[in-house]
């Protein structure tokens, strides 16, 4: 058994006395889709974190969870916060913007930065998801609430149809 060092993420959970468990998957695999697939875990139940940016220059940079099975309907987002447009970050820039690799973003490992949260509210549909460890290769499964406490996330619909 190969042992994981603890992410950022895992040690805020560990300290906060949050219950998560661990699922490894190959640290190629990028797409969200993917990896519900790796860990056998049902899509609309694996969140994926994107990167998004306002074309307002005072704006903050946003974090987005969306189940693995959806994508951003940008323009219904920006809608959604008051914004007249958004569009996702190059993966150069979110990368740059996070300190993580696209792939491994996660909103647990970003909480004392300065990125405004969001999640589908699709997320209330399931008691447990599944999000990043904020390293490619590892999730961590945990109580919905859990997650929606520890980052304060906003709560709104930000997805668009399933992916096929």
């Amino acid at each position: 058994m190969v042992k994981i060092s603890k992410t950022l993420a895992m040690r805020t959970l560990d300290a906060m006395k949050i219950a998560y468990t661990i699922h490894t998957y190959p640290e190629d695999i990028r797409d969200a889709v993917l990896v519900a697939q790796a860990i056998e875990a049902p899509a609309d139940r694996v969140f994926k974190t994107l990167v998004v940016l306002s074309d307002v220059p005072s704006s903050r940079p946003m974090l987005v969870m969306l189940p693995a099975c959806a994508s951003l309907d940008e323009r219904a987002f920006a809608r959604e916060i008051g914004l007249k447009s958004v569009h996702m970050a190059p993966h150069t820039q979110a990368e740059l913007l996070t300190g993580l690799k696209v792939g491994g973003i996660s909103a647990l490992a970003l909480l004392n930065r300065r990125f405004a949260m969001y999640i589908d509210d699709s997320a209330h549909n399931n008691p447990t998801i599944y999000v990043s460890a904020g390293q490619r290769g590892i999730d961590v499964q945990l109580q919905t609430a859990d997650l929606l406490r520890i980052t304060q996330c906003e709560l709104l619909r930000a997805s668009s149809t399933d992916k096929k």
